[in-house]
């Protein structure tokens, strides 16, 4: 059952994707949305990245599992950023919107390194994902430097 669980929240999460924008009947929605796509996100990162560093024990299967998650909910967050989405409970920046192609940029290079994470979990090699969740991490922090407030 622990396997099939993270199995299916990717494939419902997949499926909720594509009509996404068309669920947010208010701007707060979408807010709302994006958050917990990179709530999830960034929990099942962290367990890779608590193996990676030494901090819990290495569990292939586990590693797997969330960096297979991860890669799913890295897709998600960015049709959240719409209009009027810039106001409210948001810790975005202007930037997001008034530097519209850097930020498109940086979440392609971060969904690309987390994709490489994946990868590297599926081989169970803890080396290639020590060296995978590096460039995926930093891929996260350049742009929460460039378009998050702190």
């Amino acid at each position: 059952m622990k396997t099939v669980a993270p199995l299916v929240l990717a494939l419902a999460a997949s499926a909720l994707a594509a009509p996404a924008m068309a669920q947010f009947q208010k701007p707060e929605d979408a807010v709302k949305y994006r958050k917990a796509s990179f709530t999830v996100l960034a929990a099942h990162f962290g367990r890779v990245g608590a193996m990676a560093n030494g901090r819990v024990p290495f569990d292939a299967k586990v590693a797997a599992e969330s960096a297979a998650i991860a890669e799913t909910m890295s897709k998600l967050p960015w049709e959240a950023f719409g209009p009027g989405t810039d106001k409210g409970d948001t810790r975005a920046q202007p930037a997001v919107w008034t530097e519209q192609a850097k930020f498109k940029a940086a979440g392609e290079k971060m969904m690309g390194e987390v994709a490489k994470l994946n990868a590297a979990a599926k081989t169970g090699n803890l080396d290639q994902i020590k060296a995978a969740f590096g460039a995926a991490g930093a891929s996260c922090k350049a742009c929460h430097d460039d378009f998050r407030k702190n």
